[in-house]
């Protein structure tokens, strides 16, 4: 297949480009400044012609900054007329699958609740523009996956961000420690979208996220224990919020994800426990 890649100079995107290029695609990226088709997602529709797919990635980031009126306006912006640009281009270019980024924040802070890809979406900003996002990319007209991607564990991306304070013993549990956090590995999530792309039958939303969610307290100590370091410096809510503002809420909301439809539609994770996850990306050895 000939496959359209937005975001393709990200974390995922990269991971992603490389699988689909090893898997004998074609790859055409998309971007504002990079790519081989330039393409503003605020401008108009995506430039896809001669494409068999899209795979959509591009968006504000979310937890970079604080969340002002006009940052809160770029994220949805990026994402809900984003997505309804690339929508366009493909209606245009007759391009026959999406497979559609969103994330686990559809689901807002739902404390302990199992929540699978039938539960129903939260009521916060952050779930009302996945809620939104998905919308869009539903309005295809042709086979559509929305992947809930929750944290995404690898050799960049968030896990990057933390290393340097706990490989300095400065990590610790972020609030109560009691919010669960729903995590990949990169390895997992570019694998669940070539098979999103390949699955013929597959539609609808997919939990990108691993069967085992942890709380931010096991998460922690999971990780002290990769870098042999103490984790005894926790940072409470209050000051999390008087730094961050209302972005806070990403890290200390709490989303318990159990991918069931991704399960059932024959995926299978190679990195399902965080403890051997985490030590694969923090000592790497061999490729197995």
């Amino acid at each position: 297949m000939r496959i359209a890649v937005t975001g393709a100079s990200g974390f995922i995107g990269g991971a992603l480009c490389d699988a689909l290029r090893a898997a004998g695609h074609a790859v055409l990226t998309l971007g504002r400044s990079s790519g081989e088709r330039r393409w503003d997602p605020m401008a108009g529709p995506a430039p896809l012609e001669g494409t068999d797919a899209a795979v959509h990635l591009a968006g504000e980031p979310v937890a970079a900054g604080r969340w002002s009126a006009a940052k809160k306006q770029r994220i949805r912006d990026s994402r809900v007329l984003g997505t309804r640009n690339l929508v366009a281009g493909m209606k245009a270019a007759g391009t026959r699958t999406l497979v559609c980024a969103s994330a686990t924040g559809y689901y807002g802070d739902r404390g302990d609740e199992d929540l699978t890809e039938d539960s129903p979406p939260g009521a916060d900003f952050l779930a009302g523009v996945c809620r939104e996002w998905e919308e869009e990319a539903a309005g295809s007209g042709v086979r559509t996956v929305s992947v809930r991607i929750g944290i995404v564990l690898g050799d960049g991306g968030a896990l990057a961000k933390m290393l340097t304070p706990f490989r300095l013993g400065l990590g610790g549990r972020l609030g109560s420690g009691r919010q669960w956090m729903s995590w990949i590995h990169v390895d997992d999530l570019v694998a669940l979208f070539l098979h999103a792309l390949a699955s013929e039958s597959l539609s609808g939303p997919l939990l990108g996220t691993s069967p085992g969610p942890v709380t931010n307290r096991e998460f922690t100590r999971a990780l002290g224990r990769g870098l042999r370091r103490w984790t005894f410096l926790p940072m409470p809510a209050w000051p999390l919020r008087i730094i961050m503002g209302p972005v806070a809420e990403v890290l200390l909301g709490s989303q318990r994800c159990r991918p069931k439809r991704t399960l059932g539609s024959g995926f299978a994770f190679r990195h399902p426990d965080l403890e051997p996850a985490l030590a694969r990306i923090l000592h790497p050895g061999p490729a197995v």
